[in-house]
């Protein structure tokens, strides 16, 4: 058996998982990220399976259909059927497993996001790097007020270190009460009070055609002129464009964000260059924790399938 293990950015793959356990298998690591569909197609042509990374690459119809040799998706993460077509792979006979995923990875992130802006880490950092010293003056966290949108698996936990901080909670997403915020301590608030009236807002909904541009010029209007957005859940989310031309005004304080609308993220991207925003790639969840459980549970998924008995599938 061929296997494929996509997107190894650090090249790592390896490494996180004992692949000698798997007899008979040979399975071959590729770095970069192919996003021509005839491109992955060809590439993936001799392989009987495919191991990606959370979403890093999406499996479409049109792609499992030009693949006729491929029987497995090793996928990892909770979070899978809006980037492989699962009835697809059922028709094609195609059997895709799935991992479990530690979460409060994202939390830690976005903390670091909202620490970096607030106190100008970024700039300090280089002008101490370059000889220079003390640049501007930051901000604390205590007494000001965090809001938080989407009130789930991420920003409850979130809500906890804001508290922590003595920071004001407030929360808003489209169904939310006050009844599911109290108990934590948040405050439920409308949309327009949200963003009006936080000084760090930070995102926690998972994508979907409801949520899909839910942030838009608007709301980024609203925004106090030093408040900050913060983005580790997904791109989509903000209105891109709206958000790109804030932050050249200078209409809000700045953005820290680890996830963009396509990744790898070009050389020439706003975010790559703007002095008012904080960008990571897309490492919310890359711990070694985290790959130890993806790779050593797909390890083990790819054991089981060829023993005739797969587990965790999700299709």
């Amino acid at each position: 058996m061929r296997v494929a293990l996509l997107d190894d950015y650090q090249g790592v793959a390896l490494r996180h998982g004992d692949w000698t356990k798997v007899e008979g298998a040979t399975v071959v690591p590729f770095r970069d990220h192919v996003h021509d569909e005839d491109e992955l197609a060809s590439r993936l042509a001799d392989f009987d399976a495919v191991l990606r990374i959370r979403e890093r690459t999406e499996f479409p119809r049109s792609l499992l259909a030009r693949l006729p040799r491929l029987k497995l998706i090793l996928a990892t993460g909770i979070r899978n059927k809006d980037s492989i077509d699962l009835a697809a792979a059922r028709e094609l006979g195609i059997t895709v497993c799935s991992t479990e995923a530690l979460q409060r990875e994202t939390v830690e992130l976005t903390w670091g996001l909202i620490l970096l802006l607030f106190r100008g880490l970024p700039r300090e950092m280089a002008s101490l790097r370059a000889g220079g010293w003390q640049l501007g003056v930051g901000r604390r966290l205590t007494g000001k007020t965090l809001g938080i949108v989407g009130f789930g698996t991420m920003g409850i936990p979130v809500s906890r270190v804001a508290l922590a901080f003595e920071m004001k909670v407030i929360a808003w997403s489209p169904n939310l009460t006050a009844e599911r915020t109290e108990p934590h301590g948040v405050q439920a608030v409308s949309r327009e009070q949200l963003f009006s009236q936080a000084d760090a807002i930070t995102l926690h909904l998972p994508l979907s055609d409801r949520s899909r541009g839910l942030v838009n010029a608007t709301d980024i209007g609203r925004m106090k002129r030093d408040a900050v957005l913060v983005n580790t859940s997904r791109a989509p989310l903000v209105d891109q464009d709206a958000l790109i031309a804030a932050l050249r005004d200078g209409r809000i304080g700045g953005l820290g964000v680890d996830v963009y609308e396509s990744e790898p993220l070009a050389a020439d991207h706003p975010f790559r260059l703007l002095q008012n925003v904080v960008a990571t790639p897309h490492i919310g969840y890359v711990t070694q924790e985290n790959y130890d459980l993806f790779y050593g549970q797909s390890v083990e998924n790819l054991q089981a399938y060829i023993a005739g008995k797969p587990m965790r599938v999700i299709n």
